[in-house]
């Protein structure tokens, strides 16, 4: 009985669907479907964190965050640096401040 999924998986997922005696069906995404695919993937990650909240999900999270940066030739550094200039403009999340409402 076939299976869709139709979204992004590890490198390795393919051999270890045929080690299971099962035929992948598979396509290489050109540079625009594997960006879109990514933060498609991002999303994902980001929504099996939230639902189970251990560093296991968060590693999928890096990695994935990890490949976007490698696709697009940038660097965490960047990321960081980016996210220290909004740190020092509108603070971190080191307080756990909850805006409840605006009045």
């Amino acid at each position: 009985m076939p299976r869709e999924y139709d979204k992004l998986v590890r490198d390795d997922i393919p051999k270890v669907i045929r080690d299971s005696g099962e035929t992948p069906v598979v396509h290489e995404a050109d540079d625009d479907e594997f960006d879109r695919r990514l933060r498609e993937k991002l999303v994902e990650e980001a929504e099996e964190f939230a639902e189970d909240g251990t560093v296991d999900e968060l590693g999928d999270v890096f990695a994935v965050v990890d490949a976007i940066l490698e696709c697009r030739d940038e660097d965490w550094e960047t990321v960081e640096a980016m996210a220290a200039e909004k740190a020092a403009e509108r603070g971190g999340f080191e307080e756990g401040i909850v805006l409840e409402r605006v009045e």
